[in-house]
């Protein structure tokens, strides 16, 4: 554009580059205030997990002071060793895996939970006979390994079961094939897998060990307590942002399942459309329960000592952490 020599061009001009000035200044704050900061997932990418990507690819972190990287994990990487080693500045656990942490004095804190009712679940298929706890005895049972062994086993003690466990691993075509007579499964996963395969609801008889005494609160925010101790503002507002991520992810369900599409996609991981739209309606059950999405749901006193003392009639822990050494939510409300 052609401005000619004037005193109201020259007014003109250095009006347009203050203009520039003050943008690019205002950019340079914005920018410096965003703090750096890393979140390790202990799976790969899934509606599981909604609420914190839709909070990093909406802008919701930024908008909290958080530039934040979100590290999935999968086979054979352990978010519990990352936040241990100070790879990540926040990571998602299970109570089961941080309950044994703290006891081997390992500085962590947890500072939301964000899953208070259990989702892990037996599945049997009608046709085998299985219909009670009682119907295992001497069965073949799949399992998972590390802290998903916890609740079976207890299961199978608490009802004086002989059974045969057998490793399933990622797949549950052990009991599609007939190799196992009952599988583990998640709610918001493997069920739905299952009913996907063809198989209708009435087919299936399902044990929820939330059903049964064994209602282990699942996945927490946690991070060290060092950094808990020098960056309270950064905890709250990592859990404030997160808590918004949930929200609109659960008021805006098929945006939210086109983002963990997207994120599935550049993990190249398959995906199917129906399924994560399962998981996360699932999910949603899971974390708000009681319909209630203005806060997270606190960890409570039962549920902490129901899996701390479970951990130790199993052997994997000496002595129970204090309660309150471990939880320190940061959201009161």
């Amino acid at each position: 554009m052609f401005l000619p020599h004037s005193k109201g061009g020259d007014k003109v001009v250095k009006r347009f580059i203050l203009i520039i000035v003050i943008l690019v200044s205002v950019s340079n704050i914005f920018s410096q205030e965003l703090t750096k900061l890393s979140f390790a997932l202990h799976w790969t990418p899934q509606s599981q997990f909604a609420g914190y990507y839709l909070a990093k690819d909406l802008g919701i972190y930024k908008k909290h002071g958080i530039d934040l990287t979100i590290i999935p994990a999968g086979p054979g990487v352990s978010t519990s060793a990352m936040l241990q080693k100070g790879e990540v500045d926040f990571a998602l656990l299970w109570l089961s895996n941080a309950i044994q942490l703290k006891a081997n004095k390992t500085d962590i804190v947890n500072i939301s939970q964000i899953v208070n009712r259990s989702a892990l679940m037996l599945i049997a298929k009608k046709s085998s006979g299985i219909k009670s706890p009682e119907d295992m005895n001497g069965k073949k049972i799949g399992i998972w390994g590390g802290d998903f062994q916890i609740q079976p086993m207890a299961f199978f003690k608490k009802y004086n079961l002989n059974v045969k466990t057998i490793m399933q691993g990622n797949s549950i075509n052990l009991f599609f094939f007939g190799g196992v007579d009952v599988t583990s499964a998640m709610w918001y996963n493997e069920y739905h897998t299952i009913l996907n395969s063809g198989f209708n609801p009435e087919e299936l008889n399902t044990f929820f060990y939330s059903d049964y005494g064994l209602n282990f609160p699942e996945e927490g925010i946690y991070c060290s307590e060092k950094f808990y101790s020098e960056h309270p503002d950064l905890c709250k507002a990592f859990v404030e942002a997160t808590l918004e991520g949930w929200q609109y992810a659960f008021s805006h369900p098929d945006e939210a399942v086109n983002i963990i599409l997207k994120y599935m996609k550049e993990a190249n991981i398959a995906a199917n459309k129906s399924h994560q739209r399962w998981m996360l309606e699932s999910i949603k059950d899971l974390i708000f329960p009681h319909k209630k999405t203005d806060s997270f749901e606190r960890l409570t006193m039962h549920g902490y000592l129901l899996v701390a003392r479970t951990l130790k009639e199993e052997g994997l822990i000496k002595e129970i952490p204090d309660f309150y050494s471990l939880y320190k939510p940061v959201i009161n409300r």
